[in-house]
């Protein structure tokens, strides 16, 4: 059983000669294109920029952590300019409603002066949507994005409408040390296909940040893809061949998160009160087709799998007290759960 969050049907190909004309390598070179773009605006990040553009050539959601500053927001504004995709920010406070999210209905009249229930969409009604500082915001309000984000549709006052596509929820929040922070709800967490933390630049490019910034005016990036063409990327991306092996680890993975389950890691069962959903596998499969793409590959593989799994494991698994007592981060865990849980045939022992 999947789920539509993760794995909504494929996106219709708007071109139809644009379709025709991608080929495997025509793919790698716009990926790569999209990405060079990018970073003519954003110094350094090259992880974190390459999770956001698996997730976008997914259709998945992708969530930022980092402190105010690293430069989280205007990497996804940078990205909705070069894919030339419609662009709504949510700036995420305590006193935001679900309305300012969804839309609403409004009574508006007309020159005869006859009133009627208008609905005004929201922000949420766009290709691209940055929620920023999402864990600013109390879990009702936070709610409001869960159906977009599963069902790409929004439903206020009994209508149901759908949102555009493609379309991606590009979240980033502060870390939850921080004052004035909710965290957000295991269910909102899950319909992340990656989240990825944002490290604090190195000297050399804190340097180059800093004369970019503060010598005039700033470069803008170039437009390297429009909508239909990232549809059909995105179509794409769901073509590649998985072997059943390589499906097979990311099961593996996944199972192997669940403490309750015979065989678990002896490191699981002791910190994680809950492993990961269905939605973890998915986004392992799914992710390690677009990286077999973008790498010029014809089928993914199980190394595919693992170097994806910090990001699409790590913020589903829920943490008992003894992880925080004794200070165990989430990508520790999952570095330990690799090492217990090998491919198929690697000739390594895993941990019991």
């Amino acid at each position: 059983m999947t789920d539509s969050s993760l794995n909504p049907p494929a996106p219709p190909i708007v071109d139809g000669s644009s379709a025709t004309a991608l080929t495997p390598e025509r793919y790698a070179q716009i990926a790569a294109m999209i990405e060079a773009h990018v970073g003519q605006v954003i110094v350094g990040q090259r992880e974190v920029v390459r999770t956001v553009l698996l997730a976008l050539l997914c259709e998945g959601h992708v969530l930022l952590e980092g402190v105010p500053g690293l430069g989280k927001t205007r990497l996804l504004t940078t990205l909705a300019h070069v894919v030339s995709l419609d662009f709504g920010r949510i700036q995420f406070t305590p006193d935001l409603m679900p309305a300012d999210v969804t839309g609403t209905q409004v009574l508006d009249s007309d020159e005869s002066g006859s009133r009627t229930f208008v609905f005004r969409p929201g922000p949420v009604f766009n290709g691209l949507v940055l929620a920023d500082e999402i864990n600013r915001a109390t879990p009702k309000t936070q709610s409001a994005l869960l159906e977009a984000m599963a069902e790409r549709s929004v439903t206020v006052a009994g209508t149901t409408r759908q949102v555009p596509r493609p379309f991606l929820v590009m979240a980033t929040q502060n870390p939850i040390e921080q004052e004035g922070t909710y965290p957000l709800p295991e269910a909102q967490l899950d319909r992340f296909m990656f989240k990825a933390e944002v490290p604090f630049p190195s000297a050399e490019d804190l340097f180059d940040i800093v004369g970019r910034t503060t010598a005039g005016a700033e470069a803008a990036p170039s437009v390297a893809a429009d909508a239909a063409t990232l549809q059909t990327m995105i179509a794409m991306t769901r073509t590649v061949p998985v072997p059943d092996d390589v499906v097979r680890h990311a099961v593996d993975l996944v199972v192997a998160t669940h403490p309750d389950r015979e065989g678990a890691p002896d490191v699981i069962q002791t910190y994680v009160r809950a492993g990961a959903s269905p939605r973890g596998a998915q986004a392992l499969i799914l992710g390690a087709k677009a990286m077999a793409l973008l790498d010029g590959r014809p089928s993914a593989s199980a190394d595919d799998v693992r170097t994806l799994a910090p990001a699409a494991l790590g913020h589903r698994l829920v943490l008992g007290y003894e992880a925080a007592a004794d200070g165990m981060a989430r990508s520790a865990l999952v570095a330990q759960l690799l090492d217990a849980v090998p491919p198929a045939g690697s000739g390594v022992r895993g941990a019991p």
